[in-house]
C-alpha cells in the first residue's frame, strides 16, 4: 500500500507514504521491545530486528527512497548520543585520575583496532579500505548498555569512575581512529599517493570541531539558564542548538560526535546542571529508535552469506563472526595490560575488559557515515558486518557489564556491603547485630539525596492541605452541634 502510494515527488500521496512509514517505524520498533523485554534484551537489539523485518530484504513495508531520504538520522542520533556522553568528562573528575584513564583507554581501543587490522587485512586478505575502516570502528564501545546496567546496580566505586571514563574516552579515540582510516580508505580507493597530509587533515578537522563544539557549548550555556528559562523553552534552544550544530558538519562532511560531545563537556562544567541532559534523554528516544530502525532496513541479510568480491574472497558471516571474537579479544587484553600500567586495583584490572564488550550506537552511526562515504558493495559491507555484530554484542554485552560490576564488587545485594560503618562503640566495646542494622540504615538515609519539591508539587500540597483543613473544621463543626443538640434533649 505504501509503496503504491509513493510517488517518487512531493506530491500528497508522497507525503502521506513518509508519514505512514515514519508511523510504522515507531510502531514496530516499540512491539518488538515487547518481544524482547521478555527474553531480557536491550531495546537496541528490538529495534534493529524490526528493521530488518519492515525492510526491504523481508516485508519490504518502507519504500527505498524512503529509506534513502533519511541518511540524516545517523547525524542526528550521533548528536544526542555523543552530547549526553559529554556529561561525563566532569573537571573534578578527571583530575583524580584521568592520565591513567588515558593509558587505559589507549591501551584497550589500538589493541582492538590492531587486532582485527591484522586479521582482515594480513589474515583474510581483505582490501586496504574495508580492513582500516572496520580496525577503526572495532575501537567504539557503546556507552547506553554500560550506563543503564550501572543505573539498574546502583554501582560505585573506583571500578565504575574508570568505567564511565573509559566508555566516554573510547568514543573520541574511535572518531579519531575513524576519521584517519576513512580518509585513507578514500585515497587507497582511488588510487592517489599517499602522503602525511591525508593523515594529519582530519585529526586538525577534528580539532577545530572540538573547538566549533566547546564555542557551542558555552552559547547553550549562556542561554539556557536553569532558574530563568522553563523547561520547554530549555529544551527547545538545546535542540535548535545541536541540529544547528549537526547542519554544519553536514555541509562540511564531518561527525558531529566530537563537536557535540564537546559541547556537552563544556555545559556541564560551565552550569554543573545535568537536568537538561535528563530532559534531552526523555526527548531523544523517537530519534534514536528510527536510527536504529532504519539500520536494520539498511542491514543486506542475503549478503551474510555471500562473497563481496569488492573487499576479497572471504563470506560476510565469517568476516563478522571472526571480528566479534576479535574484538573481545583486544578488549579484555589492552584494558588488562592498560590497568596494569596504570597500576589501578586487581578488581578493575582483571574485570574491566568484560565491561567493553557493548558495541552499538557510535559504531552503527559512524558505519553508516562509512557506507555512505565508501559507498558500493565495500560500504554495504561494512554496515552489514557492523550491524550483525551489534546484534550479537547486545546480546552479551549487558550480562556481561553485569558481571564485571559483581565481580569488582561495585555493587552487592547484602545490606553489610552496601555501607561500611564502625563495628564498635566510642568507648571501645563490640556493637550488636542489631546495633549495627541500625547503623546502615542512618547512614544509607544520610546518603539518599534530598527530595525537592516543584511548584506544581508544592501548590498541589498546600491546595490539598487546606482542603483537609477545611473538611476538619467542617467535621469538628458538626460534631460540636451534635453535642450541643444532645444536651438540650436531655
Amino acid at each position: 500500500m505504501i509503496h503504491l502510494l509513493y510517488d517518487g515527488g512531493l506530491s500528497d500521496s508522497s507525503v502521506s507514504a513518509a508519514i505512514i512509514s515514519i508511523s510504522i517505524i515507531l510502531i514496530s520498533g516499540f512491539l518488538m521491545t515487547r518481544i524482547t523485554k521478555k527474553l531480557r534484551l536491550p531495546n537496541v537489539t528490538a529495534y534493529i530486528v524490526a528493521g530488518i523485518l519492515i525492510g526491504p530484504y523481508c516485508f519490504n513495508l518502507i519504500p527505498k527512497p524512503i529509506i534513502d531520504g533519511t541518511e540524516f538520522l545517523p547525524d542526528i542520533a550521533l548528536a544526542f548520543i555523543a552530547f549526553s556522553t559529554g556529561q561525563f568528562f566532569r573537571l573534578d573528575v578527571l583530575k583524580k585520575n584521568g592520565c591513567k584513564v588515558v593509558v587505559i583507554t589507549l591501551a584497550e581501543a589500538l589493541l582492538a583496532s590492531l587486532l582485527v587490522f591484522i586479521l582482515t587485512f594480513f589474515i583474510l586478505h581483505l582490501n586496504l579500505a574495508f580492513s582500516i575502516v572496520l580496525a577503526a570502528l572495532a575501537s567504539a564501545t557503546a556507552p547506553a548498555s554500560t550506563m543503564m546496567t550501572i543505573r539498574q546496580t546502583g554501582a560505585k566505586g573506583d571500578f565504575v569512575e574508570t568505567l564511565l571514563q573509559v566508555v566516554a574516552l573510547d568514543d573520541i579515540v574511535g572518531l579519531l581512529a575513524y576519521s584517519v582510516a576513512i580518509s585513507i580508505a578514500v585515497h587507497s580507493a582511488t588510487g592517489e599517493a599517499f602522503s602525511l597530509w591525508r593523515v594529519f587533515n582530519p585529526i586538525l578537522t577534528n580539532a577545530l570541531v572540538l573547538f566549533l563544539g566547546a564555542v557551542f557549548g558555552v552559547v547553550l550555556a549562556l542561554m539556557v539558564k536553569p532558574k530563568t528559562r522553563s523547561s520547554d523553552n530549555r529544551l527547545i534552544i538545546s535542540v535548535a542548538l545541536l541540529f544547528a550544530f549537526c547542519g554544519i558538519c553536514t555541509i562540511f562532511e564531518i561527525s558531529p560526535l566530537l563537536g557535540c560531545m564537546s559541547m556537552g563537556t563544556v555545559y556541564i562544567n560551565m552550569t554543573d546542571d545535568d537536568k537538561l541532559f535528563k530532559q534531552l534523554n526523555y526527548f531523544s528516544p523517537p530519534f534514536l529508535l528510527m536510527f536504529f530502525v532504519r539500520s536494520g532496513m539498511s542491514f543486506d541479510l542475503p549478503a551474510l552469506v555471500n562473497t563481496s568480491g569488492a573487499i576479497g574472497s572471504s563470506p560476510l558471516l565469517l568476516i563478522g563472526v571472526l571480528y566479534f571474537i576479535i574484538r573481545i579479544i583486544g578488549k579484555y587484553a589492552g584494558s588488562f595490560l592498560g590497568c596494569l600500567a596504570a597500576k589501578k586495583p586487581k578488581e578493575t584490572r582483571n574485570y574491566l575488559g568484560l565491561a567493553l564488550i557493548p558495541q552499538a550506537g557510535v559504531a552503527i552511526g559512524l558505519a553508516a557515515l562509512g557506507a555512505r562515504t565508501l559507498g558500493g558493495e565495500t560500504g554495504n559491507a561494512l554496515e552489514t558486518i557492523i550491524l550483525a555484530s551489534s546484534v550479537l554484542y547486545e546480546l552479551i554485552g549487558p550480562a556481561s557489564a553485569k558481571l564485571s560490576l559483581y565481580l569488582s564488587k561495585s555493587y552487592s545485594t547484602k545490606l553489610e556491603d552496601l555501607v561500611q560503618v564502625s563495628e564498635k562503640t566510642a568507648d571501645g566495646k563490640e556493637k550488636s547485630q542489631v546495633e549495627l542494622l541500625i547503623d546502615r540504615i542512618q547512614k544509607i538515609q544520610k546518603e539518599l539525596p534530598a527530595h525537592t519539591i516543584n511548584e506544581a508539587e508544592e501548590a498541589f500540597t498546600e491546595a490539598a492541605e487546606n482542603n483537609n483543613t477545611a473538611f476538619w473544621g467542617e467535621v469538628q463543626k458538626q460534631n460540636m452541634k451534635e453535642v450541643v443538640r444532645k444536651r438540650r434533649k436531655s
